[in-house]
């Protein structure tokens, strides 16, 4: 059967599950939008900037669990989609980014809105694709999607000439994806998962230091089951939080900058650190070769680039942090760690995260501890990035895998307002807060009007103070209290 180009990236989209679009239309693409009302199942949100589409289908993606989806045109268009790209890229968040670009006839003539977006995004993304053939479009959206969410997951672009979109082909459904050399690894090596074991085992002091992974491999229930089997307390990085339920009684908070101090000390007095999903990221350790000095460390990580990188480890285990911790959980015995759980707990005592002076003015502390109270701990909440954003982190008590949002790697100040319309999409019954401060929120608040027109249910807890409050607090810290472009009023 003979289809247009246009009408395979639809038909293909369909077929790796994709329901949702979020773009905005532009000379380039439109060939592409003007195939979609022969599509009715794939939904298009209309979104009013291009950043705000990326942003979208990354808070969709971190809620499915499935790539998200955005469109853009060519030039401008693309361009616009770089920040909320290069976020989903330090984030390992799984996009599927379709681009128009200038017709093949005119590529490298600087045509009017012609932008070498491929290789704009080549450093940011996990692999992009210029389609010069319609018949070439079944086969790289499937090896695309496969791409984006498999081992370690990431985005990926597909730039699409506008006469390719138009050109007529022989359509054939392409049964599976044929990629010499890539092939992520998700079982980890059997002795190295022994050796991780016997050092849980001998540990006196063990912690669980969760990250990003362990939410990405949907672990955690393997993970609890490891921490109460062997009582190992845990502790998450900044993207890790919600991965282990915050009223249990064996976590320990989430360390480093911003993080809470009972958090950082436990690492520092430890003996042992299984690192599941996460990358040593240096917010955490500060200072490497002073991290965590007296512990060994068990490192699992889907991307073997990651093990080593940042700090040396003793037990490295490539592999998917859901398989291996299947198979750690089958050789760890039951144990009993009593006095070092009651160490924490003095840390905790010694060390509050929550500290209220006595005043009767409005504090952002107390609005997210009152918010996580109203909520008992299960709202899906979406944050930028500032103080709000490590308020929001210390003071909610999260409940669900899942369930908080933020722009880790990139910090991503607009982030909040877009990503919290993608995750109510992903989840229509879902309780979303968009927690902002009054910058970020400034940035991307125009799709305020895509989530009003789609009549979607999102909350907003605007914390406005006037100013950036993480520049000033930093003017304050690094530069002797030198304020410089902070004020908004």
């Amino acid at each position: 059967m003979k289809m247009k180009g246009s009408q395979i990236v639809c038909k293909s989209l369909l077929r790796e599950g994709c329901n949702v679009v979020f773009g905005i239309p532009g000379g380039a693409i439109l060939p592409l939008y003007q195939t979609l009302p022969e599509f009715p199942d794939l939904r298009h949100i209309l979104v009013r900037h291009e950043q705000g589409a990326s942003h979208a289908a990354d808070g969709f993606a971190r809620v499915t669990g499935k790539p998200g989806v955005a469109f853009a045109t060519s030039g401008p268009g693309a361009t616009n989609l770089v920040t909320g790209i290069a976020s989903a890229q330090m984030d390992s968040v799984p996009m599927v980014i379709v681009t128009g670009q200038v017709a093949k006839t005119v590529i490298g003539s600087d045509a009017f809105q012609e932008t070498d977006i491929t290789g704009i995004t080549l450093p940011i993304t996990k692999h992009n694709y210029l389609v010069m053939e319609a018949s070439e479009i079944a086969g790289v959206i499937k090896e695309a999607f496969y791409i984006a969410n498999s081992g370690r997951p990431g985005p990926v672009l597909v730039d699409i000439p506008r006469d390719v979109f138009l050109q007529e082909t022989e359509y054939e459904e392409p049964d599976q994806v044929d990629l010499p050399g890539y092939s992520p690894n998700f079982d980890g090596h059997p002795k190295q998962v022994k050796k991780a074991a016997q050092l849980i085992k001998e540990a006196s002091k063990p912690v669980i230091l969760a990250g990003h992974g362990v939410l990405i491999s949907q672990a955690s229930s393997e993970l609890k089951e490891l921490a109460e089997k062997a009582q190992i307390p845990v502790i998450t990085t900044l993207l890790g939080i919600s991965c282990f339920p915050e009223d249990h009684v064996l976590w320990a908070g989430w360390p480093g900058m911003h993080g809470m101090a009972y958090a950082s000390l436990a690492l520092d007095e430890a003996d042992l650190i299984v690192s599941l999903g996460m990358r040593f990221d240096d917010r955490i350790t500060g200072n490497p070769k002073k991290f965590a000095t007296g512990s060994k460390k068990i490192h699992v990580d889907i991307d073997p680039s990651e093990i080593g990188k940042n700090i040396a480890v003793d037990v490295p285990i490539v592999g998917d942090v859901k398989e291996v911790l299947i198979e750690i959980n089958k050789l760890v015995q039951p144990d009993v760690h009593d006095s070092w759980i009651r160490r924490i707990d003095q840390l905790k005592e010694e060390h509050p995260s929550l500290k209220l002076p006595d005043t009767d003015k409005l504090l952002a502390r107390q609005v997210i501890k009152d918010l996580s109270d109203i909520t008992n701990g299960e709202a899906t909440i979406v944050t930028g990035v500032g103080q709000h954003q490590m308020w929001a982190a210390q003071h909610y008590r999260y409940k669900r895998p899942n369930s908080f949002l933020s722009s880790g790697g990139s910090g991503t100040m607009g982030y909040e307002v877009p990503a919290a319309m993608g995750a109510q999409v992903a989840n229509p019954d879902g309780v979303v807060w968009s927690i902002a401060g009054d910058g970020g929120f400034q940035m991307t608040m125009s799709e305020l009007a895509t989530i009003v027109e789609n009549k979607l249910p999102v909350k907003f807890a605007i914390l406005n103070n006037g100013f950036l409050g993480m520049v000033r607090q930093w003017q304050e810290i690094f530069f002797e209290s030198s304020y410089v472009s902070r004020l908004f009023w």
